[in-house]
C-alpha cells in the first residue's frame, strides 16, 4: 500500500523509482507573461544562464521503503518563476539527486556555486534538477545515474575514483525533495579538495567557484547554506542543532 509524501519528513529509502508522465502545469500555462519578465530579471548580465527544459515531479507516494514519483517537462525559467514566487498552487517539487561526497578522515565535500550562475554563493553537494538527459528508453527517469553524472560535470571526478553507496536519504520541503546518495572518495578532505578544484580548471563549463570543506555542524556556519543541506549534515554528523 503507497502512502502520500509529507512536507518535513526525512526519508530513509531503499530505492527511488521515478518514470516521465505528461502533465499540464497550470502555473506555467497561466503565467507565461512573468514567467518571461522574471526570467529577463534573472539572466540579466549573466550570459552563460539557458533556459532548457528540465522534469519536475508531479506525483509521489511511498511504498515501504520505496519512494515512487511521477515527473514532467517544463522550461527552466518557469520554475524558476515558481520558485521564487514561493511554490504556489498544486503540488509539484523539485525532485533531484545529490552525491553527498564524504572522505576518508569523515568530512563532507560541498561545492560553492560561482557569481554566474542562478544560485551564487550557495554550498551543497553536487546536484542537478533532472533533464531529458536522465531520461532512459523505457521511460524511467536515472535519478541514480544523475548521481555521478553530476559530480563529474561540476568537479570532474570520473565514476571509478569514488564508490557510490546504497540506499537514499531523502530531505522534503515544499516544492522541493532532495535525494542523497552516499557517495566516498579513498582520500583526505584537502587532498580530495586540490584534486577537485584543479579538475575543475579544466571543465568546458565551471559552475562551481570553490570546495568547501565541512568537518561539523559548526563549518556550515560560515556559508550560505540550504536548510535542507544543514538538516542532512545535522543527520549525518548525529547533531540535532
Amino acid at each position: 500500500m503507497s502512502a502520500p509524501v509529507v512536507d518535513g519528513a526525512i526519508l530513509q529509502l531503499e530505492a527511488v523509482e521515478a518514470s516521465f508522465a505528461p502533465y499540464d502545469w497550470p502555473y506555467a500555462r497561466e503565467n507565461a507573461e512573468a514567467v518571461a519578465a522574471h526570467w529577463a530579471k534573472l539572466s540579466a548580465g549573466k550570459p552563460a544562464m539557458f533556459d532548457g527544459r528540465i522534469l519536475l515531479q508531479h506525483w509521489a507516494a511511498l511504498r515501504g521503503g520505496v519512494f515512487e514519483a511521477q515527473y514532467f517537462e517544463t522550461s527552466y525559467s518557469s520554475f524558476m518563476a515558481w520558485r521564487d514566487d514561493g511554490f504556489p498552487g498544486q503540488v509539484v517539487r523539485n525532485g533531484f539527486a545529490m552525491a553527498a561526497l564524504q572522505a576518508s578522515d569523515g568530512a563532507f565535500l560541498c561545492g560553492k556555486m560561482g557569481e554566474h550562475t542562478a544560485n551564487a554563493g550557495k554550498v551543497y553537494f553536487a546536484a542537478g534538477t533532472p533533464d531529458r538527459a536522465d531520461l532512459r528508453a523505457d521511460g524511467t527517469v536515472d535519478l541514480a545515474g544523475s548521481v555521478t553524472r553530476e559530480l563529474e560535470e561540476e568537479t570532474g571526478l570520473h565514476r571509478g575514483e569514488v564508490t557510490v553507496g546504497e540506499g537514499w536519504t531523502a530531505l522534503v520541503e515544499r516544492g522541493r525533495i532532495a535525494f542523497m546518495r552516499p557517495v566516498t572518495i579513498d582520500l583526505p578532505a584537502a587532498e580530495a579538495r586540490a584534486l577537485m578544484l584543479e579538475r575543475m580548471r579544466t571543465l568546458e563549463e565551471e559552475e562551481l567557484s570553490d570546495i568547501i570543506v565541512i568537518r561539523s555542524m559548526a563549518d556550515t556556519e560560515a556559508h550560505d547554506m540550504p536548510l535542507f543541506m544543514r538538516l542532512y549534515l545535522a543527520h549525518r554528523f548525529g547533531d540535532d542543532a
